[in-house]
């Protein structure tokens, strides 16, 4: 297939490069210099030359506190951006794979949710993110949305944004107490995990939403406990909660994902979280 990859330098974007180059697909990889997909008549034209089959979206605004201050620039990329790109690809009868995130849902669930669970943004950010899955699916037909959570890929160590697992090395190194949050559970996910689970669900023609979060549910307190028993490092570490650690948005306090459809395809699941850290820290080597 001729495929399109939107947010190609950032850490999924990465992965998917890699994996479906290897599955041997011609891939167009676009960084954030390459292409506005905020701009419709743009996109158009690169998409319309390249006759894609398939269009990947990992680009994203994802500075979830400040989309508080600026929702309208969060929402022109993650809502309206999508809608360009699914009108596209239903113009040119083209795939489209958008991904998606857990703070669509509010967090109050007390358990991982599944994808027939309500959806409650409760921040800008979220509210975005939720308005691309719509958009994707109201225009394109054949949509395969992906709901992921706490994404870690090698190419974190380059990007701005980084990862959960790098901001942790970095505050090791600089000593003294750490404190993280205790009472919020997420399910990360190892970036080239999950762009081989997105590979496998293209090729089986899946479509509509996907939860595709990294397979278990844990607090970032007790995952930065196994990171820095991977690493090697004893840092003193010191639980603290969402009362104490105030943030701009509003943060689901449970958002873990249920990879409920994934399952029933018999694709292969992800691994557990301490072999995706390992992995991680693999690669990194």
């Amino acid at each position: 297939m001729q495929v399109a990859i939107f947010g190609a330098a950032g850490q999924l974007g990465v992965e998917l490069v890699r994996v479906f180059t290897e599955r041997g697909h011609t891939v167009h990889s676009f960084r954030r210099a390459d292409a506005d997909i905020t701009d419709l008549t743009q996109l158009e034209g690169r998409l319309a030359a390249l006759d894609v089959d398939l269009v990947l979206n990992a680009a994203a605004y994802n500075k979830v506190d400040v989309a508080e201050t600026e929702p309208h620039v969060a929402y022109a990329v993650n809502g309206l951006a999508v809608r360009n790109l699914a009108v596209i690809c239903r113009q040119l009868d083209a795939r489209l794979v958008h991904f998606s995130t857990d703070y669509v849902f509010d967090g109050t669930a007390g358990r991982p949710y599944r994808e027939e669970d309500a959806v409650r943004p409760i921040s800008a950010y979220g509210v975005s993110k939720l308005a691309g899955e719509f958009y994707a699916q109201a225009y394109c037909d054949s949509a395969l949305v992906l709901r992921t959570s706490g994404v870690f890929g090698p190419a974190g160590r380059h990007t701005a944004g980084g990862n959960f697992i790098e901001s942790m090395l970095r505050l090791a190194a600089k000593g003294g107490p750490l404190r993280i949050v205790n009472d919020h559970i997420a399910s990360p996910t190892y970036a080239p995990e999950l762009a081989r689970v997105t590979a496998d669900l293209v090729g089986r023609g899946e479509t509509g939403v996907f939860h595709a979060g990294g397979g278990q549910a844990i607090s970032w307190f007790d995952y930065a406990a196994k990171i820095f028993r991977r690493a090697g490092l004893s840092p003193e570490l010191k639980p603290t909660n969402e009362r104490e650690y105030r943030t701009a948005a509003r943060r689901p306090t449970f958002s873990a994902l249920e990879n409920a459809r994934l399952h029933r395809t018999g694709i292969l699941p992800f691994p557990e979280i301490d072999r995706q850290i390992e992995l991680y820290f693999q690669a990194r080597a």
